[in-house]
């Protein structure tokens, strides 16, 4: 039986088998492989609060995937849909994602099975501190073991209260509002953080693009700029990927599918206008931006160069996957393709940038945000006038030997690096050094074939290594 016939994989089963088709190319041991692939723990916590004259019980998760390195990193999500073995998986993401991209962390992931519509503020944040104060008992909040951070569902908002509610609850603990990263600016959190993940779709895309031998597998040419992509869901990470790649690249925005429908315009959406016009609560079919249809899941089937599914997992699965027209495929969301869909996709050519190198901006500027904290100074505060000095002082030289510089390059060259110029160069760097290490590995292992496998196999790799060195 093909891997691509039968019944479709769950979430965790399909990052379980990803999993293990790079460790067979490993030279660890078994029992060390399921040292790594196996989650440490999964906490169920159930509490009550009243609301609306009544007592509602809410059940929430956080799965705690890998020790190896601490804290443990990983975000937490607000959905009707969470469960266990979600949870798991995404924690086991976490940590392949971490070592992949080096980040210092362990990978954890949590969730509360709750609709936030079906709630107002006041109710929300009450539920959030009840939240935030059973793991806090349990030390599943915390700077130095357990870092929260938003996901679906929660955003800034919701980390400020589970970082005020951990700061009262351990007033002396000078570092306590690095318990969680995603926080608003004013309140420690840093600048880049709410684009970060999309930002770090359109750097890997932007990598991709400067490798000819992966352009020219995916049956590319030239770079990003005239590209037609479609884009799965507008939330906070497909919003800014597509802001950027179309503001920034030149690439046309031709089709957004979202849960009140699609909208497709072949010379491009704005996409700026697009989400403000649904953020605005108006009908969607009132955009005047393209031609709005009805909700159709077969949407991302359309013809495009780059498909990028940014909602949740499984929308790509062995159903549809032969359906699929895009060239290239990158993983905005966490396992939105399944490991059967892979195989489809991947006999049929198509090129896949991986979900766990693809979406790991945020875990990469969640890590620069709580160094921040941990260090109690922003980026920049201390050498950016210093720098401005010295440009200034070099421009100033240069202009009198008589070379003359126009008006707009003095000022772009003369300023200082503010702490948003600083977060996004590190976060660039971190996307090149890691497809860089993906390339590297599948040249050093041509067997592994495609980048998943070899992004995998890396991640394992590093995690065994550290294993390995602890004496485990």
């Amino acid at each position: 039986m093909s891997q691509a016939s039968g019944k479709e994989l769950n979430f965790r089963q399909s990052v379980d088998l990803m999993f293990n088709r790079a460790a067979s190319f490993t030279d660890i041991s078994p029992k060390l492989i399921e040292k790594i692939r196996v989650c440490n723990a999964t906490y169920t916590v159930r509490f009550g609060v009243k609301l609306r004259g009544e007592v509602h019980t809410f059940t929430g998760y956080r799965s705690v995937h890998s020790e190896h390195k601490e804290p443990v990193k990983g975000g937490i999500r607000y959905s009707l849909d969470v469960n266990q073995d979600e949870v798991e998986a995404l924690a086991a993401l976490m940590t392949y994602k971490s070592a992949l991209v080096e980040v210092p962390y362990g990978g954890s992931k949590g969730g509360l099975c709750i609709n936030p519509k079906d709630w107002n503020e006041e109710e929300l944040e009450r539920i959030t501190r009840r939240f935030t104060f059973e793991l806090a008992r349990r030390d599943l909040i915390h700077p130095s073991l357990n870092v929260p951070a938003p996901d679906m569902g929660t955003g800034e908002r919701e980390m400020a209260w589970m970082m005020d509610e951990y700061r009262r609850l351990n007033n002396t603990n000078i570092d306590a509002i690095a318990c969680v990263t995603g926080k608003p600016v004013h309140l420690g959190g840093i600048e880049g953080r709410v684009e970060a993940t999309g930002r770090g779709v359109q750097y890997a895309l932007q990598e991709f693009f400067r490798h000819d031998d992966d352009k020219k597998k995916a049956g590319f040419r030239g770079n990003l700029e005239g590209k037609k992509i479609i884009v799965q869901g507008l939330g906070n990470v497909g919003y800014h990927a597509a802001k950027f790649l179309s503001e920034e690249d030149g690439a046309k925005i031709i089709a957004v599918s979202e849960r009140a429908g699609v909208v497709r315009n072949e010379k491009g959406i704005n996409i700026e206008k697009l989400y403000q016009h649904i953020r605005s609560g108006e009908d969607l079919d009132k955009f005047e931006g393209g031609k709005v249809s009805d909700p159709d899941p077969e949407a991302i089937c359309a013809a495009c160069d780059i498909l990028i599914p940014a909602a949740l997992e499984g929308v790509i699965h062995m159903n549809n996957a032969h359906n699929v027209k895009a060239k290239l495929i990158i993983e905005a969301a966490n396992g939105p393709v399944t490991a059967k869909a892979d195989k489809i996709l991947r006999d049929k050519g198509v090129f896949i940038i991986p979900d766990m190198y693809a979406n790991a901006g945020g875990v990469t500027v969640s890590y620069f945000e709580w160094v921040k904290n941990i260090g109690h100074i922003r980026f920049g505060r201390l050498q950016r006038r210093n720098q401005e000095a010295k440009q200034r002082l070099l421009i100033e030289a240069l202009q009198a030997k008589d070379i003359k510089f126009s008006k707009k390059f003095k000022q772009e060259y003369i300023d200082g690096a503010s702490e948003l110029d600083l977060v996004r160069a590190g976060l660039d760097d971190t996307m090149r050094s890691a497809y860089s290490n993906i390339k590297g590995a599948l040249e050093e292992n041509p067997e592994l074939e495609d980048m998943r496998t070899a992004a995998f196999y890396v991640a394992i790799s590093d995690i065994a290594l550290h294993y390995q060195s602890i004496g485990l």
